[in-house]
C-alpha cells in the first residue's frame, strides 16, 4: 500500500516562485554589461552620482554579438552629460550604452570634463 502524504499547494507554488525569481536573478545578472569610465583629458576622474547601467540588447544577445562599446562623453560643470561621442563597437551595443550615459549624474567640479567609457556586453 501506498502512504500517502499531506501535500501543502501554498509552499508548493511558493517554492515554484523562489525558483523562478532566482533563475530571472541569474539571467539579468548574467546579461548586465561591465561598464569602465576612464579620464582623457583631465586629472581627475569625476565621480558618478546617478548611473544607470546600459542593457544588453536582445537582438544582439539573441544573435550572439558580444563585444566592448566605447563612448566619449563630456560632461558640463552642474555634472550633466551634454555630449556623447561613439568611438567604437557594435552599432547595437553603442545604441545601448549612448542611451544610458546619457542618463548619468557626475559630481559638480569647476570645469567641463570629457571621459572614455567603455562597456563590455556578453563578456564575463
Amino acid at each position: 500500500m501506498i502512504a500517502r502524504l499531506p501535500v501543502n499547494f501554498a509552499t508548493i507554488r511558493r517554492g515554484k516562485a523562489l525558483c523562478s525569481l532566482l533563475l530571472l536573478l541569474l539571467v539579468v545578472s548574467a546579461a548586465s554589461p561591465s561598464v569602465q569610465a576612464q579620464a582623457t583629458e583631465d586629472n581627475g576622474t569625476r565621480k558618478v552620482k546617478v548611473k544607470e547601467s546600459p542593457e544588453y540588447p536582445q537582438l544582439a544577445r539573441q544573435n550572439g554579438i558580444k563585444g566592448t562599446a566605447r563612448v566619449m562623453i563630456t560632461i558640463q560643470p552642474d555634472g550633466t552629460v551634454s555630449d556623447v561621442k561613439e568611438l567604437g563597437g557594435h552599432p547595437l551595443l553603442l545604441e545601448s550604452l549612448a542611451k544610458a550615459v546619457k542618463k548619468w549624474k557626475y559630481e559638480k567640479a569647476d570645469k567641463t570634463s570629457v571621459i572614455e567609457v567603455r562597456a563590455s556586453f556578453g563578456t564575463s
